[in-house]
């Protein structure tokens, strides 16, 4: 029984376990196309403060938005215009899984912008481009190959733009906001057609199988785990470790496919079968990563919401005080003071005072008492980190959570609940960068760590982490293809019997 396991199921998976160890080089270097927050502040124009704009409070006032927001934001971000996009505030101000809709006003007539168009996302486009680039519309999607993403879902449909640039980069514009959401430069559209787009089977995603992707990447996951197992334990049964068969080896077979097989699987079974776990973890299957925790209360850091007033500052008053080269301001409560966070390309926004516009620091004191209150239980741990830890770290931009900004120094606040929570805290901007949980750290263990090695000493020294993860992917890669060679001559052999 276990001899037939290891085969049949091994001839379903072969293929697979191959293309999921080349796909896996590729993704080390080439990830799913995503637009970076760097990415998206280098595209956006820089604000000219000589641009006559309304204060804030005057414009929601004209566009008819009272109520609470979770936060402001102004930029050259929508059909080439300097425009508002307010946030309203979620229920009870906390983080909710699906974001509220963002309402889009021109911050020179406060008017309403009507849902995006063609010519909107062209202009959005172009701006994201520059001048000097040729572009040409597509079409607008609900989804394609480089757009399964759930953070997308608020934004579509999407408007796809060519450019004519030497990327022959390809544009995603929100349907919803004119904001460009994603980028995909050729090189990357074609590596992902050997990279992401096989590793995670997107081919059966947007079509029938749909309801079904999440289902089979799990069963076929843990198949190749029960192949790996099968087969290192086979493996070690078939092994002579003191008389040597008449071959005069310690394997009975002596070349060709099965004996590459047969060592290779001995010594990469463990990493088939650990990747093979790991990307089933990948998918939280069953939930078990879920803890069922509350979420924070947000309303601890940002009050009751954010409301503008007519003693807030107009924007050409905080340009002037932010400095040069301001790409996008962004109101927010924090602390009990409404706060803006002048961005410029690169480094830490500028903190002004929203009605003064006087360049201003977060009292750290009450920051943290506040974030004491982000969770009912107590804090029993505070730790002020100048370096990054197993659980907070950066990747490289093209990895997966690597448009993720994660800044320095942070604050880590460990509570005494239930579910031992810990948040990570900016404590320049009074942002929650990260939070945990227990499970969501053992995911940590169970996904991050074996399935993408990104151990901090690894990854802080290249090569040796290339080095090594192309090396077992390469003795995993052995161990698939003789398995698709034996494959291949079983069924041949069983269908020439029938």
């Amino acid at each position: 029984m276990l001899f037939l396991l290891h085969r049949w199921v091994g001839i379903v998976l072969g293929i697979f376990c191959v293309l999921w160890f080349c796909s896996g080089i590729v993704m080390m270097y080439v990830g799913y196309p995503k637009l970076t927050e760097v990415e998206r502040l280098q595209h956006l124009p820089v604000l000219d403060s000589t641009i006559p704009m309304l204060a804030p409070a005057t414009a929601l006032q004209r566009a008819g938005v009272f109520g609470p927001l979770r936060e402001l934001r102004l930029a050259q971000a929508s059909g080439a215009r300097p425009v508002y996009l307010a946030q309203p505030a979620s229920v009870n101000n906390t983080v909710q899984t699906t974001m509220p809709a963002v309402i889009v006003i021109d911050a020179q007539s406060g008017m309403r912008l009507p849902p995006v168009d063609a010519a909107h996302a062209v202009a959005s486009a172009q701006t994201y481009a520059g001048r000097h680039i040729e572009l040409q519309y597509l079409d607008q999607v609900q989804e394609d190959a480089f757009t399964h993403t759930r953070s997308l879902d608020r934004h579509r449909p999407l408007h796809r733009v060519l450019l004519d640039d030497v990327d022959r980069t390809l544009l995603y514009i929100s349907g919803q906001t004119g904001e460009v959401v994603r980028d995909a430069a050729r090189s990357e559209r074609c590596w992902n057609y050997v990279g992401a787009w096989i590793h995670w089977l997107y081919p059966l995603r947007g079509n029938v199988f749909q309801p079904y992707w999440s289902f089979l990447l799990d069963s076929l996951a843990i198949a190749c785990s029960v192949a790996g197992i099968s087969g290192a334990w086979i493996g070690i049964l078939r092994w002579r470790w003191r008389q040597r068969y008449r071959n005069g080896n310690t394997s009975p077979y002596q070349n060709g496919a099965m004996r590459w097989h047969h060592l290779g699987g001995l010594s990469f079974a463990l990493i088939v079968v650990t990747w093979s776990f790991s990307g089933l973890m990948s998918m939280n299957p069953w939930h078990i990563f879920n803890s069922g925790r509350a979420p924070l209360q947000q309303q601890a850091l940002r009050g009751d919401g954010l409301y503008l007033t007519e003693s807030d500052a107009a924007p050409a008053l905080l340009l002037r005080i932010a400095g040069a080269k301001i790409r996008e301001l962004r109101w927010q409560r924090v602390v009990g003071q409404t706060i803006v966070l002048a961005q410029a390309e690169t480094d830490a926004p500028v903190i002004l005072d929203s009605a003064s516009a006087y360049q201003m620091a977060l009292n750290q004191d009450q920051l943290l008492e506040a974030a004491r209150s982000l969770l009912l239980s107590p804090v029993r741990a505070v730790t002020w980190q100048t370096e990054y830890d197993f659980y907070y770290y950066n990747r490289d931009a093209h990895s997966l959570y690597g448009d993720r900004i994660k800044p320095l120094p942070i604050v880590r606040l460990e509570y005494d609940d239930a579910y031992r929570s810990w948040v990570y805290l900016d404590p320049h901007t009074g942002q929650v960068i990260s939070e945990l949980d227990r499970r969501q750290r053992f995911s940590r263990w169970l996904f991050s760590m074996l399935h993408s090695w990104d151990w901090l000493p690894l990854l802080e020294n290249r090569p040796a982490w290339d080095i090594l993860l192309i090396t077992l992917s390469l003795g995993g890669l052995l161990t698939g293809v003789t398995g698709c060679i034996i494959g291949a001559r079983r069924l041949n052999l069983t269908l020439r019997k029938r």
